[in-house]
């Protein structure tokens, strides 16, 4: 919520320098309050599709209480989904096209499960890295998530992945590396953030392309980093919308593939089981391989109560960040990317790089 400059008071300009929303009491009395609307880019496969849904929708929600919010779920074409998700699609997903005439104010494209290491192969690159183009002309700024930054970095700045030796999995800590930059400046200086993936873009790579980085975890690489104008592109590696549940399923899916005989028993995820569950789960896999249980017996539910979530605070604010910046710089018209007076190349300049005394 913004903070009124009713007279000169010193320590309101300088949190506004320091990148708080800060309104004069002019702008106060003619201030229109009015709605957001966002699309949601769904590339994840069936298993993940109704979920990945319900983590952002979940995010973004906790993320305001202010503004209004319409979510415009987009039709990923060249996705093969079964009856229920494509049942699901048809009646609340929209095609691009007539969002293209109707104009967003910002974008969130997730994650997805790719079946080949050329990400150019995937049935969904052509559409996806359409949308990316028009998006990067036509909408104030696009959240891209885990696999889809590391699509569009490569469809628009021939940034290609790097495999990791071994899977990144679990969940990691960051520090913030740019704090002046409005997205991270009021946040933890170290906060967690759930990592799941074989490939990873490094920051020098990021920095040679004049990209800008935010914040990066030890083990982790880079967590999030930003287009040259510091806002239209937000590129996320990780999963901030992950549930508490989320790495506890991909552990389950593991143990799948061990019983299917296509990968050794997993390891725990890093920095997310905690020491009882870890009792728990160390139990359980004893009975599994002496073939004393079965994966249908998982303590789901045992095991839940003993993980923490550390990462979600800091997941609302960064998103809440996101979007009261995405409604500071955004036009009325959806048309529009940027309201009158805001440069798309710097459009956070009012905030973001300024001197403090």
């Amino acid at each position: 919520m913004p903070i009124i400059a009713q007279n000169n008071h010193p320590s309101i300009h300088r949190v506004a320098r320091e990148g708080f929303e800060v309104i004069s009491a002019q702008d106060a009395k003619h201030q229109d309050i009015r709605e957001l609307h966002i699309g949601f880019l769904n590339m994840m496969p069936d298993a993940a599709f109704l979920a990945t849904e319900r983590q952002f929708f979940r995010l973004t929600a906790a993320s305001t209480n202010i503004v209004q919010i319409y979510i415009h779920p987009i039709r990923c074409e060249g996705v093969d989904h079964n009856t229920k998700i494509t049942q699901h699609i048809d009646e609340y997903y929209q095609h691009f096209d007539c969002l293209k005439k109707e104009g967003l104010d910002a974008v969130i494209v997730t994650g997805a499960n790719p079946q080949f290491t050329d990400l150019t192969k995937e049935s969904y690159w052509s559409h996806a890295t359409d949308i990316f183009s028009w998006a990067e002309k036509n909408v104030c700024s696009v959240f891209y998530s885990c696999l889809a930054s590391h699509a569009v970095l490569q469809a628009q700045y021939g940034l290609t992945r790097t495999p990791l030796a071994e899977k990144l999995w679990g969940v990691y800590s960051h520090r913030v590396v740019e704090h002046r930059h409005p997205l991270v400046a009021n946040i933890n200086t170290r906060f967690d953030m759930p990592h799941s993936r074989h490939n990873d873009i490094e920051s020098e790579r990021l920095i040679e392309k004049s990209l800008k980085v935010l914040a990066m975890g030890e083990k982790s690489g880079v967590a999030i980093a930003t287009s040259r104008d510091g806002f239209r592109q937000i590129f996320c590696q990780g999963h901030p919308e992950y549930d508490r549940v989320s790495i506890l399923k991909e552990y389950k899916r593991e143990i799948q593939r061990f019983l299917d005989k296509e990968r050794d028993y997993p390891a725990f995820p890093y920095g997310y089981v905690t020491l009882g569950a870890k009792e728990l789960l160390t139990a359980f896999k004893k009975q599994l391989v002496n073939r004393q249980t079965t994966l249908a017996d998982f303590p789901d539910e045992a095991v839940l109560d003993l993980i923490d979530n550390t990462w979600r605070d800091t997941a609302k604010a960064i998103f809440s960040n996101w979007l009261g910046l995405v409604y500071r710089v955004t036009h009325v018209d959806r048309t529009k990317a940027f309201m009158d007076g805001i440069d798309p190349d710097a459009p956070l300049a009012k905030w973001y790089n300024r001197d403090l005394p």
